[in-house]
């Protein structure tokens, strides 16, 4: 599967699981949801999460992404991630919901609730995508 392929699969599938590594070098998994801004795989969280202390330490991730139904089709993307934090991120953030969810009733309201829940954006380098066969 090429790179185009798994950003496209991404478009109509927001779900997923991120792969990150603990500093003891064990893995952590979170259920997360994505998007595709700019033509770039996106996910908003907390910047006290755990998972983004893990990606700031060692930005090499891998995503399983799925439908909605859980099962069927699937995609793992591997992945180099980069962290961006407030104010930095508000723009992506705010493209965020609208590929998510159309436009927000208050964008002044959305704002500042970004603000306080100390939101962030990890942007994803897609490396490569498969699989390529299904078994």
């Amino acid at each position: 599967m090429d790179i185009e392929q798994g950003l496209d699969f991404v478009r109509d599938n927001s779900r997923a699981v991120i792969l990150t590594t603990r500093a003891n070098g064990q893995p952590a998994l979170s259920p997360v949801t994505l998007g595709v801004v700019h033509d770039r795989v996106v996910m908003s969280t907390r910047e006290t999460a755990y998972k983004v202390g893990h990606l700031r330490r060692e930005p090499q991730t891998s995503l399983c992404v799925f439908p909605d139904k859980w099962l069927g089709r699937w995609v793992q993307l591997n992945c180099r991630a980069q962290v961006t934090s407030l104010p930095d991120a508000m723009d992506t953030l705010v493209d965020y919901y609208r590929t998510l969810s159309g436009e927000h009733p208050d964008w002044d309201d959305y704002r500042r609730a970004m603000t306080e829940d100390r939101r962030c954006i990890v942007t994803f380098e897609i490396l490569s995508a498969g699989p390529d066969v299904m078994g």
